[in-house]
């Protein structure tokens, strides 16, 4: 049994908290642990789990390769995906490398962004899925539905003595009316996007109704190179791979398909009330995240990350607050959020995509103040942290450290500060950051200069595989 945890998501409509470059399953919306570290660790209870392949955006590497590390779960892979090609290649990657290991490897695959509270019945399902992925099946897992949900596609499933049932069809997001015909028959589930099969048939099926992303996907992988811990594939090759989800590659099209229904409490936490209906609420109905006060409030999902929120009066509403943005919608308009990123987008600006605190392979900064020629970060560097050496060709920059201990390198000269010390690096200086201590390292840094963008970064060195980029 080989998880497969399928990590490419941007999660939109989860703005302002889930933005592209640090998208929903890489953050804790239900609990302890993120989204992605649930996932993991759910999979890794089914009996037989071996550690997972991991299918993730290149920009997400670092934070996916320490959240697991986090878990005490490696990962047997983590495929970097240099372009979006929807589920069919992403699991077709999979596949392969699976094959690659084991050539009789069944494949568990899973979205890293979905909740399931009962997660002994669906590790249950999963070994009932598996005894069927034996005999050649390509199992999907239906989950009961109990309400006419429209926000997600369905699958009516044939004729047939269980526990699996032969897939009749699958319905795209239904409206209203259709949606409450579909629940009040009970022949219809709501399609989850996990799957299990065996790879070797996974591939049969995908050379007999897709060959063309088969032969994208094995030539990719086969053109991939190895970045510590990571396989990059091929860019050029993945490329020319058509966007395709399983369900319309294989599954649609395959007479070995069958659907397993399940009742685990999941949901794909597709949207704010999603998440709201997934949350555990107080006496008034309120979800209340952070530093947050209400009165007279009902209904309400309220989530703050960086200072007091308050509500009076609200009903029915989501209230969301980052470091850099807020959110105001009705729960009715919460799919428009969409819509809003989208604009933002277009408009060039950042918060589409960027937090304020921005994660890095060593930490973290957070643009603290920023003006006219000058900006304020606030630099956090793990134990064992090292920044790129690089230089700048338009700021200069002022370190002052605020905990722990720094080793500096600035040209020719390696010295060490310590709490309350300060340096300057000229513009064109070679410099770099190092924490040699235990416990974390905090820097102020001042920059000053005629352009302060990210891009003015040259690498000329990096511990974690960046020299020559300025991401």
């Amino acid at each position: 049994m080989v998880p497969v945890i399928l990590s490419g998501g941007a999660g939109t409509r989860l703005w302002p908290l889930s933005r592209e470059m640090y998208p929903k399953q890489l953050l804790a919306l239900t609990g302890k642990y993120t989204m992605l570290q649930d996932t993991a660790a759910r999979l890794a209870g089914i009996a037989g789990a071996q550690p997972p392949i991991v299918v993730c955006n290149e920009a997400h590497r670092f934070t996916v390769a320490e959240q697991l590390r986090a878990m005490g779960i490696p990962a047997t892979a983590i495929l970097l995906e240099p372009a979006g090609r929807n589920t069919a290649p992403a699991v077709a990657l999979a596949a392969l490398k699976a094959l690659q290991m084991n050539p009789d490897a069944t494949l568990v695959v899973a979205p890293a962004d979905h909740v399931i509270r009962d997660v002994r019945a669906f590790q249950q399902a999963a070994a009932v899925a598996a005894a069927q992925a034996q005999e050649g099946k390509l199992v999907t897992f239906g989950i009961l539905a109990h309400a006419p949900e429209t926000g997600y596609g369905y699958i009516r499933r044939g004729e047939g003595n269980g526990p699996a049932y032969p897939v009749a069809q699958f319905i795209e997001k239904p409206p209203l009316d259709v949606a409450q015909q579909f629940v009040a028959s009970g022949d219809y589930f709501w399609n989850s996007g996990m799957f299990v099969f065996k790879a070797a048939r996974y591939l049969a099926e995908l050379k007999e109704f897709a060959p063309d992303i088969l032969e994208a996907s094995t030539a990719a992988l086969r053109a991939a190179t190895t970045d510590l811990d990571f396989v990059r594939i091929d860019r050029r090759a993945f490329e020319k791979c058509r966007s395709e989800s399983i369900d319309y590659a294989v599954m649609e099209k395959t007479k070995d398909a069958v659907v397993l229904p399940l009742d685990a409490g999941w949901s794909d936490v597709g949207s704010w009330s999603s998440l709201f209906d997934a949350s555990p609420a107080d006496e008034e109905g309120n979800v209340l995240r952070g530093d947050v006060m209400v009165h007279d409030t009902h209904d309400c999902y309220v989530h703050s990350t960086s200072r007091l929120v308050t509500a009076v009066g609200m009903d029915d509403h989501i209230i969301v607050e980052t470091k850099d943005a807020v959110l105001v919608a009705p729960k009715e308009r919460v799919q428009d959020v969409k819509e809003l990123v989208a604009r933002l987008k277009k408009s060039g600006r950042s918060e589409s995509s960027l937090h304020r605190e921005v994660f890095r392979p060593w930490g973290s900064y957070d643009s603290i103040d920023n003006g006219e020629r000058f900006q304020v970060k606030r630099l956090s560097v793990k134990p064992g942290g090292v920044l790129s050496l690089q230089m700048h060709h338009h700021r200069a920059e002022h370190w002052i450290v605020v905990q722990g201990t720094a080793r500096i390198t600035c040209d020719e000269k390696t010295f060490l500060l310590s709490e309350n010390e300060s340096t300057y690096i000229p513009i064109g200086a070679k410099h770099r950051i190092e924490n040699p201590g235990k416990v974390p390292l905090h820097i102020v840094e001042v920059q000053s200069g005629t352009y302060l963008g990210e891009d003015d970064i040259v690498r000329l060195e990096d511990n974690y595989g960046r020299q020559g980029t300025n991401t």
